[in-house]
């Protein structure tokens, strides 16, 4: 387990209070399912594919400088994208590398298959999602998708991990929803057990 090479496309370091706790170490990776309007990432499923291939030990032993950062403060390695859970098994190898030393966490659609989930739940501390909007119309406008199996996939997770270890993030986003729209989807997701949420608007120049 763990020598299966995945494509990294960067590897940014010392962050602080924007990818979980304590100081992390954000890493991302090439590929995503989705191909939102207004995408941070683009380079994720651009034709280019500038990345690097690394191997969970070969990223370990990249970040492993930082071990003194994350263990005094609570932080370690959030992987990103992209969407990470397309590589669930590079980061369940790098789990097995690391142990229960560094907080792992993954920044996650959940639009992946099922399994993906549940091998992610055993191997990550904490999940955020971006979950955009329940409302399935403005989901697909948005991302191309549909989002019914990001919200089956959300409860899933919820029964295995608990509602303390996911974020979820509701952006508002020009053109697409608004504030009614957004309070709709924290309504839904209350209703389901989710309690943390991070909230935002896309600011587009």
């Amino acid at each position: 387990m763990g020598e299966k090479a995945s494509p990294i496309l960067w590897i940014s370091r010392h962050r602080l209070a924007t990818d979980g706790q304590g100081v992390t170490t954000l890493v991302g990776f090439y590929g995503c399912p989705l191909r939102c309007k207004y995408c941070l990432n683009p380079r994720c499923f651009s034709d280019d594919k500038k990345y690097t291939l690394l191997t969970p030990a070969e990223l370990y032993s990249k970040v492993v400088v930082d071990d003194l950062y994350f263990v005094a403060t609570g932080g370690g390695v959030t992987f990103g994208g992209g969407e990470p859970l397309m590589h669930v098994e590079f980061i369940r190898g790098f789990r097995s590398l690391c142990g229960d030393r560094w907080r792992i966490c993954a920044e996650t659609c959940l639009g992946v298959p099922t399994e993906n989930v549940l091998i992610a739940a055993k191997a990550c501390d904490e999940f955020i999602v971006d979950v955009k909007d329940t409302d399935g119309e403005i989901y697909r406008a948005y991302t191309g998708k549909d989002n019914s199996l990001v919200l089956e996939n959300l409860k899933m997770l919820l029964s295995l991990v608990g509602s303390e270890r996911i974020l979820v993030r509701l952006p508002l986003i020009p053109r697409y929803n608004d504030e009614e729209k957004r309070q709709s989807s924290i309504a839904l997701l209350k209703g389901i057990g989710i309690t943390r949420f991070d909230l935002f608007e896309y600011i587009i120049k």
